[in-house]
Order: structure tokens, then C-alpha cells, then sequence
């Protein structure tokens, strides 16, 4: 690796995230067409069904591209889905090396792709800004991997850690700065999941509210990402009236098996759909099974935006992999409620452990970010 490649790499990373709010399920991804040290073509991938990054980059020089260096933020794919294979057209425009970040997790995938490559005499360099490439998706490359999606949960608290008062009056906790950052990790999100107790205690909408011209990617014509909303809600006690079921936005409620068909029937005449798993010997939905079931309905990056007991729940079931908590400058007391409601720790030995990677002022907040550091997890990316 030299500076020359970091450069050239690092360029395309950047363009891949501008694909980071509308290329879902398929992983973000940029592309450099590099040729006696000038750029000649440069894509990135926009959304699911169009030409991928290197298929753009390819196009803007005729796919003649004899003699030039390709620098891949992702093994270039090597099947044919919904476009063709992109290993095979930077072999036919005549590339001689190739620079890719990272492996395609995807099993479809590899190492064939870099396979193809090397087969046809082209030179491949591995791992160049890898961790940069992985941290553009998550979600892809733990849904490729371990069958299950990235999940984020996001909180906002008092700076006692406490997130309503013991009144449970609806009010905002955060600034408005805090509230718009709340919409952009919306809005690249691929689904957003909340419990049955917040939406009969605050009825939310979980919508994308923001101009389509304040996320990179997006022109100002092109609609707002939707992200499916999910509700686990064990014995269907959704209201059909509820704001989560009242606009065009795509409502999924997760029940048991034996929820009441009556209700499943008034539910879904009210927009929602209903799929039913499995609950655990307490009568909750399994949370695990729930994920893994969206998993398989290609959900990447799912925001969990719920009230202290999921919240903990998914904590304590080793399924968060990324907290988002908006601290605001304020206290509540003892009387309020806390941030997760974590039943089995009784001692500092059970305490979960947190690698902070962020604390950034956000309007008159904090945000801070941080990952759970899950012992012995065979999950954790």
C-alpha cells in the first residue's frame, strides 16, 4: 500500500457514501478509473436495480479502459442478478490492476470475483482501507455473514440518564439539532422497530421527516427513503387507528401464533401487515427469530427506537451493535424513567461493557456513540 493508493481508495469511499441512503439492500459502493496518474472515470452505486459503481465508471469511457488501475471499495461481483457481472466487464475494458478494499461477504460472491481477476491476469491488491470499507455496511456485511442485521439502538436521555418523567407526559428530551440527526439515521436505516408499549404509551409515526435535498445521493425530485416499520407486539394490541398505520409508509406488526385472527383481519385492513413467529415461554416475541426473519427480507440496518424494556431486552440478548444516545443538558430525578430496564444485573460482574467511538456536540446535546462489548458472542461482526 502507498500514499497513491490510499488517495485513489479513499476517494472511492467517499463516493460510495453517497449511496448511503438509497442503495439498500445492496451495499454501498465506489468506484475510480485511474490511468497514468489521472482519474479517467469515477461511479458509484445509487440504488438496487441500477448499474452498480464499477458498471458507471466503465460506461463514462466507452468501457475502454486498457492499461488502467481500478480502485474497488468492494469485490467486484461475478453473477449475474439484476445487473450483470462486474468482474467479467472490468476484464473485457482491458484493466491490468485492480485495488479493492474488501472481500464481497456475500457467498454469491467471495472471492470468485477476485478470482476471475487474477485468472485473467490482472494484478489484485487486498485490504487496502478495509475497515473504512467495512464501516460503509454494516448491515450488508452482517446479514451476509451471520444472518441477522446490524442493529443501532438510539436513545436520548437527561443527563441522570433518565428518558421521560415518572409522569410519562410526552415531551422532547433533546434539541431540535438532536431531533434532525434523529432523521437521518431514519432515513438510512432499512427498518425502524419500536414495541407495542411505545406506541400505545407515545403513538409515534417513525416517518422520515426531512428534505430530500439534505441527504447526499437524493435529488431534489427523487421521493424520501422509507424505511419499513416494525412493531413486535406479541397480542396484537396495535390500535387500528394508531399514526403508525395512518400514512403510506410500509407497517409490518410481528405477533404470536396465536394471536387473535379477528384482529390479525382489523389490522390489516388498516395497512399493516402481519406476520406472525414463535414466542418465548414468557409470551414476548422471540427477539432473535424477529431479526433474523427480517434478515431474510434482505433488512440491512435496523434503528431500534423503543422504550427501556425492549430496549434492554435486545441489550441483554446481545443484539445491539451500536448504541446512538443523545444526552441532554438537564436533570429529571429519581422518580423518572431509565434508559434500559436491565433485570439481571445484580453485581458489577454483569455489567456490560461499552467501547465509546463518539462523543459530539449536536445542537445544546451530546451524542454519543458507542458498541456493547459482548463476551464470547459468535454473532458480533
Amino acid at each position: 500500500m502507498n500514499n497513491t493508493d490510499v488517495d485513489y481508495m479513499t476517494h472511492a469511499i467517499n463516493l460510495a457514501t453517497k449511496g448511503l441512503y438509497t442503495t439498500h439492500p445492496n451495499p454501498r459502493v465506489g468506484c475510480v478509473l485511474v490511468k497514468a496518474g489521472t482519474i479517467i472515470a469515477e461511479g458509484w452505486h445509487q440504488r438496487a436495480g441500477h448499474p452498480h459503481a464499477e458498471q458507471i465508471a466503465l460506461k463514462a469511457v466507452n468501457n475502454h479502459a486498457q492499461g488502467a488501475t481500478a480502485y474497488i471499495t468492494l469485490e467486484p461481483c461475478c453473477h449475474y442478478g439484476r445487473t450483470p457481472p462486474c468482474s467479467k466487464a472490468l476484464i473485457a475494458a482491458g484493466i491490468t490492476r485492480a485495488v479493492i478494499a474488501m472481500q464481497d461477504p456475500n457467498p454469491q460472491v467471495a472471492g470468485k470475483g477476485i478470482a476471475q481477476l487474477k485468472e485473467a491476469g490482472i494484478q489484485v491488491d487486498l485490504g487496502i482501507l478495509e475497515h473504512k470499507a467495512q464501516a460503509l455496511n454494516p448491515g450488508f456485511n452482517k446479514r451476509m455473514t451471520y444472518g441477522l442485521p446490524w442493529v443501532c439502538c438510539k436513545m436520548a436521555m437527561s443527563l441522570d440518564g433518565r428518558t421521560a418523567p415518572a409522569t410519562k407526559e410526552r415531551q422532547w428530551i433533546t434539541s431540535s439539532a438532536a431531533r434532525h440527526d434523529v432523521q437521518l439515521l431514519r432515513a438510512r436505516s432499512a427498518a425502524i422497530m419500536t414495541g407495542i408499549g411505545t406506541v400505545l404509551a407515545d403513538d409515534p409515526a417513525l416517518t422520515v421527516r426531512i428534505q430530500a435535498t439534505e441527504l447526499p445521493g437524493l435529488e431534489p425530485n427523487m421521493p424520501l427513503p422509507n424505511p419499513l416499520r416494525v412493531i413486535l407486539d406479541s397480542r396484537l394490541r396495535t390500535p387500528t387507528k394508531a399514526k403508525i398505520l395512518q400514512d403510506s409508509g410500509r407497517t409490518l406488526i410481528i405477533c404470536g401464533t396465536n394471536a387473535d385472527p379477528q384482529k390479525i383481519a382489523a389490522l390489516t385492513a388498516a395497512g399493516a401487515t402481519i406476520k406472525q413467529l414463535p414466542e418465548t415461554s414468557t409470551g414476548q416475541i422471540a427477539i432473535e427469530s424477529a431479526l433474523r426473519w427480517l434478515a431474510k427480507q434482505e433488512i440491512n440496518e435496523v434503528l431500534l427506537e423503543s422504550g427501556s424494556i425492549l430496549a434492554g431486552a435486545v441489550l441483554e440478548a446481545g443484539l445491539v451493535d451500536e448504541m446512538i444516545i443523545y444526552m441532554a443538558p438537564h436533570i429529571m430525578g429519581d422518580n423518572a424513567i431509565g434508559l434500559f430496564h436491565l433485570s439481571n444485573i445484580n453485581n458489577s460482574k454483569q455489567r456490560i461493557a461499552l467501547e465509546i467511538s463518539e462523543i459530539q456536540p449536536i445542537g445544546t446535546d451530546w451524542r454519543i456513540r458507542a458498541q456493547p462489548v459482548y463476551i464470547n458472542r459468535e454473532t458480533k461482526p
